[in-house]
C-alpha cells in the first residue's frame, strides 16, 4: 500500500515538472516575439542600456537601421512635374475681323500647348462657331503668335453667311477667340463682355461704291423722266408732252438696276465676283426678250403705218390735182352750145370721174386722220397707268407681268440680304415668268397704243 502511494506521489511530480516546463517554455518564446513585433523603429534605445539586453531569453538583439531601409514602401516619392497653363487669347497683334483681311494674334502659353499638340489646325472663333478650314498662315509658337487669313472655304460659307448676313451696320460685335475645331476653343479675352467689333463693309469701299449706285440711280430716274429712255418709241406727241412709258423696257430697268445693285452688295461684303447663277441668267433672258419682243411688234406696227400713211398722202395728192383737171375738161364741155353724142357721153364719164374721185378723197383724208398721232392718245398719263393700259383700257396681261415682276423683285432682294447670294429660281418658276411673258408679248399684235 505504502509502496503505491509513493509511486502516485513520484509520477504527480514527474508529470507537474513537465507541465511548469511547457509552460515556462511557452511564456518565454512569447515574450520574445513580442519584444521583436511591438518595439517601434523610432525607439531610442538608452545609451547606458548594453547593445544585447535579450542575451538572458537565448536572442540577440539587432542593430538599429534606418526606418527608410527597413520599410521600402516608405521612401519617399518624387513630386510631379507642374501642369502647364491653358493657352488664352490676350489681344490682335496686327489687323482687324474683317473678311479677306490678315490678323496677327496673340496667344499666352502657345509655346507650351504647342509642345504637345499642333497649332497648324488651329481655326479662329467668331460667337462660338469654328470658322471650319481657316488654317493659320504663319504660326511663330515662341512668340505666342498667330497669324490668320480670314476667308471663305466651302467648309465655312454657312457659318459666315449667318455673320454677315442681314446687315444692320458696317460693323457689329462677336466674341473671338482661337481653337481646334470640334473641340472647346480656348479662353479669351473678347469673350461676350468684350466683344470684337467685325467689319461686314469696308467703309471706304462702302462709300466709294455708295457713290457709283447713287450716280447711276439718279441718272437714270432723270433720262426715264425727261427722256425716252423707257418710253414708247417715235416722236413726241406734242412740244413739251412725253411718250407713254413701254412696260417692257420698264421691266429690264428694273432688273438691272436690282442685278447692279446687288452684285455690288455682294461683292463689298464677300469679296466674291462669281455670283452670277444660270437661273438669273435665263431671268435676265426673260425680261429682256420681252423687251425686244415688244419692241419688234411696235417696230412692225409702226412701219405698216407709215408706210400706208405715205401711201394714202400720195394718193390723196394724185386725187386733189387730177379733180381739177377732171372739172377743166367737164367746164369745156359745157361751154359748148351744141354737143355730139360723143360729147354726151364723154360728159357723163367725166362728171362721174370727179364725183367717185371726191369720194375718195373724203374717205382718204378720214383715214389719215385715223393713222395721224394724236396728243389725248400718245401722251404720257402716268408710270402706272401707261404699264397697265393700253388704248381699251387696263388689261389684265400686263398686271399679271407687272405682278410677277415685283413678287420676284422682293424674293431677289431678301435672298440678297440674309443670304449674301443671287436666288436660283426654280425651272418652274422661270417657265411661270416666260409664259407671263409670252402672254403679254401676243396681246401687244392687237393691241393700239
Amino acid at each position: 500500500m505504502k509502496q503505491r502511494t509513493a509511486n502516485a506521489l513520484l509520477l504527480r511530480l514527474v508529470v507537474t515538472i513537465i507541465f511548469v516546463l511547457v509552460i515556462a517554455g511557452v511564456v518565454n518564446a512569447q515574450d520574445s516575439g513580442s519584444k521583436s513585433a511591438v518595439t517601434p523603429a523610432s525607439t531610442k534605445v538608452p545609451s547606458s542600456q548594453p547593445a544585447t539586453t535579450a542575451s538572458s531569453f537565448g536572442s540577440l538583439s539587432q542593430p538599429t537601421t534606418n526606418p527608410s531601409q527597413a520599410n521600402p514602401s516608405s521612401q519617399a516619392i518624387p513630386a510631379p512635374s507642374p501642369t502647364p497653363a491653358p493657352p488664352k487669347v490676350t489681344a490682335i497683334v496686327a489687323g482687324h475681323l474683317e473678311l479677306d483681311d490678315v490678323i496677327a494674334i496673340q496667344i499666352d502659353n502657345l509655346s507650351e500647348w504647342a509642345a504637345h499638340n499642333d497649332p497648324a489646325k488651329l481655326v479662329p472663333y467668331l460667337n462660338g462657331r469654328a470658322i471650319r478650314g481657316n488654317y493659320p498662315e504663319e504660326i511663330h509658337a515662341a512668340r505666342n503668335h498667330l497669324l490668320f487669313h480670314l476667308e471663305i472655304t466651302p467648309e465655312n460659307k454657312e457659318v459666315w453667311t449667318d455673320l454677315l448676313g442681314a446687315p444692320s451696320a458696317t460693323r457689329h460685335p462677336v466674341a473671338f477667340t482661337v481653337g481646334l475645331e470640334n473641340q472647346t476653343p480656348f479662353d479669351s479675352v473678347f469673350d461676350q463682355t468684350n466683344p470684337l467689333p467685325l467689319t461686314v463693309i469696308s467703309p471706304w469701299y462702302g462709300v466709294v461704291s455708295l457713290l457709283v449706285v447713287l450716280f447711276t440711280l439718279i441718272l437714270f430716274l432723270w433720262l426715264a423722266r425727261k427722256t425716252n429712255l423707257i418710253r414708247e418709241p417715235g416722236p413726241a406727241p406734242a412740244p413739251g408732252k412725253l411718250r407713254p412709258y413701254n412696260l417692257g423696257r420698264s421691266q429690264m430697268a428694273f432688273w438691272f438696276f436690282l442685278i447692279h445693285v446687288s452684285y455690288i452688295v455682294i461683292w463689298l461684303i464677300t469679296d466674291s465676283i462669281g455670283t452670277i447663277t444660270p437661273s438669273l441668267l435665263g431671268l435676265m433672258g426673260i425680261s429682256a426678250g420681252t423687251a425686244l419682243g415688244e419692241a419688234l411688234i411696235d417696230s412692225g406696227k409702226g412701219t405698216a403705218k407709215t408706210e400706208q400713211l405715205q401711201a394714202l398722202t400720195a394718193e390723196k395728192q394724185a386725187l386733189e390735182q387730177s379733180i381739177p383737171e377732171l372739172q377743166a375738161r367737164l367746164a369745156a364741155l359745157d361751154a359748148k352750145t351744141t354737143l355730139a353724142p360723143e360729147d354726151t357721153a364723154n360728159r357723163d364719164s367725166l362728171n362721174k370721174q370727179v364725183q367717185d374721185s371726191r369720194t375718195r378723197l373724203a374717205q382718204i383724208s378720214q383715214q389719215i386722220q385715223s393713222l395721224a398721232p394724236t396728243a389725248s392718245v400718245s401722251a404720257s398719263k402716268g408710270f402706272i397707268r401707261d404699264a397697265l393700259s393700253d388704248s381699251s383700257g387696263y388689261s389684265f396681261h400686263r398686271f399679271q407681268i407687272f405682278a410677277w415682276t415685283i413678287v420676284l423683285g422682293i424674293i431677289f432682294i431678301s435672298s440678297v440680304y440674309n443670304n449674301l447670294t443671287m436666288p436660283e429660281f426654280s425651272p418652274t418658276m422661270l417657265g411661270l415668268m416666260g409664259i407671263s411673258s409670252g402672254t403679254y408679248i401676243g396681246f401687244k399684235f392687237p393691241e393700239q397704243k
